[in-house]
Order: structure tokens, then sequence, then C-alpha cells
């Protein structure tokens, strides 16, 4: 399990050591499964984003930096270099079930192609419908709410969400991919 700590906070650069005290690493590899996200919006404005960065790394956390619909992709590129994923958000922060933005895309593409090892996230709207074309301009990550509690079978949304992510966004070949999977099949929760 990766955990991405999002923090949609006014001031995250208080919140990096409370969230670094969770240490979650892999018990085989000992690889760090810990990532500090925040958003350029609530740093740059004050001067912290660098900050920020430093003191997540200085933790021993991943760190990812969002960037809203509103605001331009110049203002994360002086950054990039120096963070493990970008969050492109495809809806407004701060209220479930908006639609997504596919002019987001574009900030996507934009990233991987400068970028094309970086870990790129989606967040806001994902859904089974949407998810191909996030996977398509880049993301290799997604972030996906009302798309897998608001459906009739979530485990099959998960999964195939999952697949898209795996066959656009990743890379990967068509008998790479995870099954699809059933809520009538699962027992004991998704797996």
């Amino acid at each position: 399990v990766f955990f991405d700590c999002h923090m949609m906070v006014a001031k995250p650069e208080e919140q990096v050591e409370q969230i670094a005290q969770a240490k979650a690493t892999h018990p085989e590899t000992g690889k760090n499964l810990l990532q500090f996200t925040f958003h350029i919006e609530a740093t740059e404005p004050r001067g912290k984003t660098q900050d920020c960065i430093d003191l997540a790394r200085k933790h021993g956390m991943l760190v990812g930096l969002a960037l809203n619909p509103a605001t331009p992709l110049e203002k994360i590129l002086p950054y990039l270099d120096q963070v493990d994923m970008t969050l492109v958000m495809t809806v407004v922060p701060g209220k479930g079930g908006q639609s997504f933005m596919v002019d987001m895309m574009e900030k996507v593409r934009s990233v991987r192609a400068k970028y094309p090892e970086k870990d790129i996230e989606v967040d806001g709207g994902v859904k089974v419908h949407t998810v191909d074309e996030a996977a398509k301009a880049g993301a290799n990550m997604i972030v996906s709410g009302t798309g897998v509690y608001k459906v009739e079978d979530m485990a099959l949304a998960i999964s195939t969400m999952k697949r898209s992510v795996e066959l656009y966004g990743n890379g990967f070949s068509s008998d790479k991919l995870s099954p699809l999977r059933y809520d009538k099949d699962l027992t004991g929760g998704y797996a």
C-alpha cells in the first residue's frame, strides 16, 4: 500500500513532522511508501514552497506538488525537478461530485512531455468514463471518490480504472493488465 497524503491545508509545512511519524515503509525492501503532497497555491504566495519540499525530504518522504485548475502550469515548473509527483487537480478543490475538467489534460500532457518518468496524478471527477482521457494524456496515478463510491459495482469501477491507468498511463501490455473484478465475486472486501 502506498500512502499519498494530499494536504489541502493553508500551511502544509506545519503538518510535515506529524505525517512523517507514520513511517510507512515496505516490510521487505524498506522502500518509502509515504508521500507528502501539497498545493503550490498554499505555499508560493508566502515563499514557503522550497521550505516545504526541503522539510518533507528531510523527514524522508517522497514529495508531490499539486496544482489547482485556475493556476497556470508555469507556477510549478521551477520545482518539478525536485518533486516525485505532480498532481493536476481536475476539479476545483472543496466539493465532491464535480465534473472532470478535460481542459486540464493539457497540463498533464505538458508535464509528461517534459518529464517522461515522473508520476503524474489527476484528482477530481475521475470515473470509468473519464479515466481513459486522463491516462492517455499521461496520468499514471488517479484519485476517484464518487467514481468509486457512487456506482453500482465498486470492484468493477476500481478494476476498470486500474486497467486504464495500467494500459495508457503506465504502458502495460494487455496481457499484464489486472483482472476485472466484480463486487459479487469478492468475499471479505476488495483485494
